[in-house]
């Protein structure tokens, strides 16, 4: 289990940003090559974000690169650049087809890209929404998939996280607290952010309270119980705890546990 309550995009060519980024307490910073760069500045971003890569500090932060969409002309250098890079993921912007993601896995295997590094996927157009199950299931290496409350199922069902869109009004915090609280109660793992002030109310608001741990701990102590009695289901509190809800709860519990490790 790995968190992924936080997510902050970083424009690859500010290296002043990308170096705040190693000290905040967000669970994921993407270098972005995509929307935060303008076309004659691609070339100098994508070397900047291989350099500070190769640096490394991000840990234990995971660290992606949102490189220019499949089909424009950046693209393909973008891929070819990371091929070395010390990198945990690939953030594809607008994916629509999952043809062009299988083809884009197996062109980073045989690029010798690390088997570790995971393809995130950005559901943003009304194709992508409507592909998102064909999508998340189109590599092995899909790990991710980023924004459209239409896409938590598809991510569930491939066993893989989905992260809420940005929230654009830096001025209320407010609607921030409340966009990730519906956020979570739609099933998200985290929410994508746009500057280092969203970070505290992501990182709180996608984390087990102690009263979701208490209560997976109870569960999985009754579930165990009646495991051992040959039962397949039992009563909780008055309520039916079946195998679903202790899958649930091992979920809960092992990002709690994940999150307590980084506090380490």
């Amino acid at each position: 289990m790995t968190p992924r309550r936080s997510a902050l995009f970083m424009p690859a060519h500010n290296e002043r940003a990308i170096a705040k980024a190693r000290t905040l307490d967000c669970d994921v910073v993407i270098l972005d090559l995509e929307d935060a760069v303008a076309p004659d500045t691609k070339q100098s971003a994508r070397d900047t974000a291989k350099a500070v890569v190769v640096d490394g500090g991000f840990d234990p932060r995971e660290i992606a690169v949102r490189v220019n969409g499949i089909g424009t002309e950046w693209h393909t250098d973008d891929i070819n650049t990371f091929v070395d890079a010390p990198l945990d993921a690939i953030v594809i912007p607008k994916a629509e087809l999952p043809a062009d993601i299988t083809r884009l896995g197996e062109l980073m295997d045989a690029l010798g890209y690390s088997p570790d590094v995971e393809l995130w996927l950005m559901a943003e157009t009304p194709r992508g929404v409507f592909n998102t199950r064909e999508l998340c299931q189109a590599h092995e290496r899909v790990g991710a998939l980023l924004m459209g409350t239409h896409c938590v199922l598809a991510a569930r069902e491939a066993n893989i996280d989905v992260l809420d869109g940005v929230c654009l009004d830096l001025a209320n915090p407010e609607i921030y607290q409340v966009q990730c609280e519906q956020g979570r109660r739609l099933g998200f793992d985290g929410k994508t952010l746009i500057h280092p002030s969203q970070i505290a109310i992501a990182n709180a608001v996608f984390a087990p309270s102690d009263d979701d741990v208490e209560r997976a701990q109870h569960i999985m102590t009754a579930w165990n119980e009646a495991l051992a009695r040959g039962d397949g289901l039992c009563v909780l509190n008055g309520k039916l705890v079946e195998n679903l809800h202790a899958d649930e709860a091992l979920r809960t519990l092992a990002l709690h546990e994940a999150i307590q490790a980084r506090l380490l």
